[in-house]
C-alpha cells in the first residue's frame, strides 16, 4: 500500500518541524543568556517543586538573619546603657562613702547632695535612652511610651513587665531587652531576707542591714529591736511576744531566728529598729531617700548616728542595683553569643541551600553549548534540504 502526500501536507510538516527545531535552539539560548536550565516549571516540574521550597527556605533564613541583625544593634545598645548605668550607681557609691566620713559638714553635703541630683537625672536618661529607630529600650512592649518620669516626689514607670521576642532560627527565639521593671525597680530590698529600718532615735546609735545565718531558723514576719535600757535589748514579734533579748554593747551582735544585726553607737531608752520582710525599691527611690537624708541632717551626734544608719542601708541598696545589672549584663551576654553562633549555623545552611539551587536550576554550559551546536546544525541542514527539495518540479523533467 502506498500513500500520497500532497505538495501543501509536505510543505506544512516541513516548516513546523522546522519551527519546532527553532524552538528548541531558542530555548537552548535562553538557557544560556540567564544561566538557568530551569525557566519555567513546565521545564523540569519536579525540580520546580524542589526550589520553590528550598527558595522559602532560604527567605526564611534571611529572615532570621534581618531578625538577628536588629537583634543584635539593639542588645549593644542595651549593654552601652548597662555600662554607664553601673558608672552612675558606682559613682553615686563614691558619693554615699564620701558622705560617711566624720568630718563631712553641712556645707559639704550641700555640694554632694547637687552631684546626687545630677547624677539620678543622668540615671533617668540613661534609663529612658532609645534605639535606632527611636524606640525606647526599656518600656518593655510598649516601645513608643517614655518608660521614667519624675511625678511630683514620686518616679514613675509608664512602661510595662513584657518584652519582645524576635526569631532568629527554626527553634530559636530570644528577647529583645528588658523591661525597665526588671533593671531599675525590682532591686531587693536590704539583705534580700528582711529590711531594717529605724524607728524611735534618740539616742546616738546606728544599726546594719543584718544577715541570716541560719535559714532553718528564720521565721519571716515583722519583728522591733527594743532597746529597754541603753544597755539591754529584746526582740519582739508583731504580737509583741518577745522572741530574743540579751544585753547591750556597742559594736555587738543581736541573734535572734537565724538572724544578725549589728549596732553600733549608744541607744537610749526607747529607742527602736523595725525588721521586716524585704520587698523590693527602685533605684531612683533609694537614690532619693539618701539625698533627703543627706540634705535634712544636722551637725549633731543624734542626727548623724540616724545618718550613719541611712548610709548604710543605702550602700546595701546600690550594691543590689549594682548585683541586679551585673546578673542581666551576664544574661545579655549569653543571648548575643547565641546570636552570634547562630549567625553561622544560618550562613552554612544558606550556603548549601544556595548551592543545592544552583545544581538543580543553573545551566551546564558545556552540555548545553555542546547542544545549541547540535541544534543549529540540525536546523540549518533542515533549511538548506527544504530549499532544495521546495525547487524541485515536474517541469524539471519535461
Amino acid at each position: 500500500m502506498s500513500y500520497r502526500i500532497s505538495t501543501a501536507s509536505f510543505h506544512g510538516d516541513t516548516v513546523n518541524r522546522m519551527l519546532s527545531r527553532q524552538a528548541d535552539l531558542s530555548k537552548t539560548q535562553e538557557q544560556l543568556a540567564s544561566g538557568q536550565r530551569i525557566q519555567s516549571p513546565a521545564d523540569d516540574p519536579v525540580a520546580a517543586t524542589r526550589i520553590l521550597d528550598m527558595e522559602r527556605q532560604r527567605s526564611q533564613l534571611n529572615q532570621f538573619g534581618t531578625n538577628a541583625e536588629v537583634l543584635n544593634s539593639r542588645l549593644t545598645l542595651t549593654e552601652q546603657a548597662f555600662a554607664d548605668a553601673n558608672g552612675v550607681i558606682n559613682r553615686i557609691r563614691e558619693i554615699t562613702l564620701q558622705a560617711s566620713g566624720p568630718s563631712v559638714e553641712t556645707s559639704a553635703r550641700k555640694t554632694l547632695v547637687a552631684e546626687l541630683d545630677t547624677r539620678k537625672q543622668e540615671l533617668m536618661d540613661i534609663a529612658n535612652r532609645t534605639d535606632a529607630n527611636g524606640e525606647y529600650l526599656f518600656s518593655g512592649l510598649s516601645t513608643k511610651t517614655r518608660p521614667f518620669a519624675a511625678v511630683g516626689s514620686l518616679n514613675g514607670y509608664f512602661g510595662d513587665q513584657g518584652v519582645r521576642v524576635l526569631q532568629i532560627g527554626t527553634d530559636q527565639k530570644i528577647a529583645d531587652g528588658f523591661s525597665g521593671e526588671k533593671v531599675f525597680r525590682s532591686i531587693a530590698q536590704g539583705n534580700g531576707t528582711f529590711a531594717v529600718g529605724q524607728g524611735v532615735h534618740v539616742g546616738t546609735s546606728s544599726i546594719d542591714a543584718g544577715v541570716v545565718v541560719d535559714p532553718s531558723l528564720w521565721v519571716a514576719g515583722n519583728y522591733s529591736l527594743n532597746f529597754t535600757a541603753s544597755d539591754t535589748w529584746q526582740v519582739v514579734n508583731s504580737a509583741n511576744a518577745v522572741v530574743a533579748s540579751g544585753s547591750y554593747s556597742s559594736g555587738s551582735v543581736i541573734s535572734f531566728n537565724g538572724a544578725q544585726v549589728k549596732v553600733t553607737g549608744t541607744p537610749a531608752a526607747g529607742d527602736t529598729y523595725t525588721i521586716s520582710p524585704a520587698n523590693t525599691q527602685d533605684v531612683f527611690s533609694s537614690i532619693d531617700t539618701l539625698r533627703n537624708s543627706l540634705s535634712g541632717a544636722a551637725d549633731t551626734a543624734v542626727s548623724r548616728a540616724a545618718l550613719t544608719t541611712t548610709l548604710q542601708q543605702s550602700l546595701v541598696q546600690l550594691d543590689n542595683g549594682l548585683a541586679n545589672i551585673s546578673s542581666l549584663r551576664a544574661e545579655l551576654g549569653t543571648r548575643m553569643s547565641t546570636i552570634a553562633t547562630t549567625q553561622s549555623v544560618r550562613q552554612a545552611a544558606s550556603d548549601e541551600l544556595t548551592g543545592a539551587v544552583g545544581k538543580l536550576r543553573d545551566v551546564d554550559y558545556a552540555e548545553a553549548v555542546s547542544r545549541m551546536n547540535q541544534q543549529m546544525l540540525g536546523l540549518q541542514a533542515a533549511q538548506s534540504a527544504y530549499s532544495r527539495i521546495a525547487q524541485l518540479s515536474l517541469f524539471n523533467y519535461l
